[in-house]
């Protein structure tokens, strides 16, 4: 099996590390990832300037992989179209300082990574892990590899897009996994304002976890409970509820 994997943490960033480590035991593991830290960028590609790439080497001086100077969905889209031989059989992103749920899924460069596989067909899987004072990354890339594999064993259909988000190591081992849906409740989000030295106003956004939780069990509330959560995901966007209800609306004459 050939495996490409990225992130939105840097092509550095320990949680590729440690992920790399234990895809190997699925197959081939390619990484093309992002030069430095692209945290919140979402689904941004590069268009005004040209993408700087590189091969980097691991601590051991064996090659570890490409920096991209671009985002997470610049170095799928160059891995998939320049870079490997053939097209990977899966595509990850991870693994993320910082849980991937809720709305958060909207701003993700991981997640968008994992997106850009699916939009090439390829079953993709973004991993995050629960925000905590010490990050556990190969305690968490065990597990994670663990439910990608129970994934890949169920044959999903090409291009299934899935979002795994794993508790924190302090909560202990995880209470289980849970199949549940993105949550969409909103955020306790604020901006806090301050001054620079030289008396000139700025804002600093700050960040707590969604607050409105009402309602069925969703990524949010099952991950603050422990369980590691898997969400189907898919960037189709549309309505469809509402095409039948909007296809019998009177348009009128809005024509030139």
């Amino acid at each position: 099996m050939q495996i490409l994997l990225t992130n939105d943490d840097g092509v550095f960033a320990p949680g590729l590390r440690a992920l790399r480590k234990e895809l190997r035991r699925l197959g081939d593991v390619t990484v093309v990832a992002p030069a430095q830290e692209q945290s919140g960028v979402g689904h941004s590609i590069t268009l005004l300037t040209p993408l700087v790439v590189k091969q980097v080497d691991d601590d051991d001086g064996t090659t570890l992989g490409h920096m991209v100077e671009g985002s997470p969905a610049d170095s799928v889209k160059l891995a998939i179209l320049e870079l490997m031989d053939r097209p990977p059989d899966l595509v990850v992103s991870g693994i993320n300082a910082g849980a991937n749920v809720g709305i958060n899924v909207l701003y993700s460069g991981t997640v968008a990574a994992a997106i850009e596989g699916a939009f090439f067909k390829i079953t993709s899987v973004a991993v995050s892990l629960e925000l905590a004072e010490h990050f556990d990354y190969p305690h968490a890339a065990r597990h994670a590899v663990r439910v990608i594999e129970r994934i890949l064993e169920r044959r999903p259909p090409h291009g299934s897009l899935f979002n795994i988000n794993l508790p924190a190591h302090a909560r202990g081992e995880p209470r289980g996994v849970a199949v549940v849906p993105m949550g969409v409740g909103r955020h306790g989000e604020r901006f806090e304002r301050r001054q620079d030295p030289r008396g000139r106003d700025y804002y600093w956004l700050t960040y707590a976890p969604p607050f409105e939780l009402d309602g069925e069990p969703c990524d949010v509330s099952r991950l603050a409970e422990g369980y590691i959560t898997v969400t189907p995901l898919h960037f189709d966007l549309t309505r469809r509820d509402q095409m039948e209800w909007m296809e019998g609306w009177e348009w009128g004459e809005l024509g030139g």
